[in-house]
């Protein structure tokens, strides 16, 4: 299997190339598992966070950054937008979701407990990888539903047209590949 070799908040991994289409890989990021990436990605964003009141991520590569972010800045709570509705959930807010990781749409949920502690909050939304933009948007539309001000956009790595966006705080960019495996944006 071709793989991408990355330096990524100072350690080396080898990403996996994995193909979308005929003409298009994308280099495959899974912290999961992975705590020492985790713990080094989440120390390298906190030195570039704005001020916030709480986290949210989507379910589920984002969790484990997310987690070991609010740990080390001694948060007592994140939040978690669901791929689908948990018995313990009440007043659910939902918004749809377009991954280029997935091969249909998707629905994120938000208790509606964690919606009322949004409202009127800084709310700093974080993420393994931004490419498209669409896990974005989506995570954006639920935490303006509830009145949430977002305050920030981060993510371990912008991949594609992330990269040229603005309002994006990144660690690395994380190239697009042909099928050869050779870099092509």
């Amino acid at each position: 299997m071709l793989s991408y070799p990355m330096t990524i908040a100072g350690l080396k991994r080898e990403l996996p190339l994995c193909p979308l289409n005929e003409n298009l890989c994308i280099g495959a990021f899974v912290i999961f598992g992975d705590c020492e990436l985790t713990v080094a990605c989440a120390t390298e964003l906190l030195k570039r966070a704005p001020e916030y009141d709480y986290l949210i991520t989507a379910e589920s590569k984002g969790i484990p950054l997310a987690y070991e972010m609010a740990r080390q800045h001694g948060d007592p709570k994140w939040m978690l937008a669901r791929k689908g509705v948990k018995l313990y959930m009440r007043d659910v807010v939902m918004s749809e979701v377009h991954s280029i990781t997935t091969a249909k749409p998707q629905k994120l949920y938000l208790d509606g407990n964690d919606a009322a502690l949004m409202k009127g909050k800084r709310i700093l939304i974080v993420d393994d990888v931004i490419s498209t933009g669409e896990s974005l948007r989506a995570l954006e539309q639920l935490v303006t539903d509830v009145g949430g001000e977002i305050c920030g956009r981060m993510a371990i790595l912008a991949e594609g047209d992330a990269q040229e966006r603005d309002d994006i705080i990144y660690l690395e960019k994380l190239p697009l590949f042909n099928a050869a495996g050779e870099v092509i944006g």
